[in-house]
């Protein structure tokens, strides 16, 4: 797994802007209390989830390390769970961690996975595969994640990305909510794309080995936030779950700044082989 400072792939963040506050605030009080946005049509008739879309999550988008430096920017050493929910059995997996063994058995990308790939600096491509699927590209580790609206039935083997079902969701309370939610306010801070991950393979939250297991389940909040100086920004908030390797819930937030164009962009498998 590569290691070190990637000047490319990342922004390095001296301060948060007040509005970006604001929304991280927002989507931690209304976690589980928010509701479903379905946009409707004309005619009554409901929309695509691409028609009715209450932000826009499209583009490029490059990753801020405004926290956990020591843990993004480089692989910390074997056996560092600091802040992490790890039970006895976790750490016993984490200090066993042996990176030379996971490449020959052709589990380079570990590090990889929907558990962690979010963590690690580099760029973002977001686009419609099609109207009920979003696509996510990480430049970092050449990573595919595919989001589809209502209820993924999973792959037949699980894999690094996992099966992802998103919803479109508003903040509960909001004023103007109209039928289905579609015409609430979409600047209203807390309006988000809800991901419910599950069937991933074990993979490593941090980089140094620090597990989760096949049963791990994740949920995330992705959206958007405009400055006054005209920068948007993607929140990533995520809530990761695992009964085998952790004692309770991990929850982070990172953010990514939106790009004009691909420049920049310059996929890296994350394993040779």
């Amino acid at each position: 797994m590569a290691d070190g400072p990637r000047p490319a792939r990342y922004e390095k963040s001296n301060g948060v802007g007040s509005q970006l506050l604001r929304t991280l605030a927002a989507i931690v009080l209304t976690l589980g209390v928010a509701i479903p946005a379905l946009a409707q049509g004309g005619r009554g008739q409901t929309s695509t989830p691409r028609a009715g879309a209450p932000i826009d999550l499209t583009g490029y988008w490059v990753s801020l390390i405004t926290d956990d430096w020591r843990w993004r920017m480089v692989t910390p050493p074997k056996g560092d769970v600091l802040y992490l929910p790890v039970n006895d059995e976790g750490r016993r997996v984490a200090d066993a961690w042996d990176p030379a063994k996971d490449e020959a058995a052709g589990e380079s990308c570990r590090a990889y996975g929907a558990g962690g790939i979010m963590h690690l600096p580099g760029r973002l491509h977001i686009t419609w595969e099609n109207d009920t699927t979003l696509k996510l590209e990480t430049d970092t580790g050449q990573q595919t994640r595919i989001f589809r609206f209502g209820r993924d039935q999973g792959a037949a083997e699980a894999t690094w990305q996992g099966s992802s079902s998103a919803a479109w969701e508003l903040p509960a309370g909001g004023r103007g909510r109209g039928r289905g939610g579609a015409e609430a306010n979409p600047s209203r801070p807390g309006t988000s794309l809800r991901v419910e991950t599950t069937h991933m393979r074990p993979g490593y939250y941090r980089r140094n080995g620090v597990p989760y297991g096949a049963k791990a389940r994740m949920t995330e909040w992705f959206t958007t936030v405009s400055e006054p100086d005209g920068n948007t920004y993607l929140l990533v908030t995520k809530i990761l779950e695992d009964p085998q390797y952790m004692n309770g819930p991990y929850v982070r937030t990172v953010q990514f700044k939106k790009q004009p164009d691909a420049s920049g962009w310059n996929p890296t498998p994350c394993s040779a082989r």
